[in-house]
């Protein structure tokens, strides 16, 4: 049977190779360059990583929380001139997919804006009053013992 499959090509194995009238000869690094790797979908690899990225789900607080909550915003508001040092941990929404993530920012008051809902901490940090799930220092020593 293999002897068969040979007989049919007798025919073409000895034609001349064709070489084309309208087209350069390519070298052989044109040629492999044809038949290299390549990505079909651009950004796929990036889209498959946004994907796989984990966010937090924001949690809501209950209602002794918030109550505690409003009570240190209230104190950190009549104390904003004194600067106190306090560690605040917020939820920061992800700008790309559902969900976000939750930081701690650490510095000294610079101003609590109740009209923006905002406050503003050392070195330009900005956080929404709206997101906050706790707030510590020693300024609120007074309203935990």
């Amino acid at each position: 049977m293999a002897d068969k499959e040979e007989d049919n090509y007798d025919d073409i194995v000895k034609c001349p190779h064709h070489v084309s009238k309208g087209r350069p000869h390519m070298t052989m690094k044109q040629r492999a360059a044809q038949f290299s790797p390549f990505m079909p979908l651009s950004g796929y690899n990036d889209a498959v990583k946004e994907t796989a990225r984990m966010t937090d789900i924001k949690i809501e607080l209950g209602e002794d929380l918030e109550e505690m909550l409003n009570r240190k915003l209230k104190l950190l508001q009549s104390r904003e001139k004194q600067h106190p040092k306090i560690a605040v941990t917020y939820f920061r929404p992800d700008i790309r997919k559902g969900g976000g993530a939750y930081i701690t920012s650490t510095g000294c008051v610079e101003k609590v804006d109740v009209c923006k809902r905002i406050i503003y901490i050392e070195d330009g940090i900005k956080i929404p009053i709206g997101e906050i799930t706790g707030v510590e220092g020693k300024i609120f020593s007074e309203l935990e013992g």
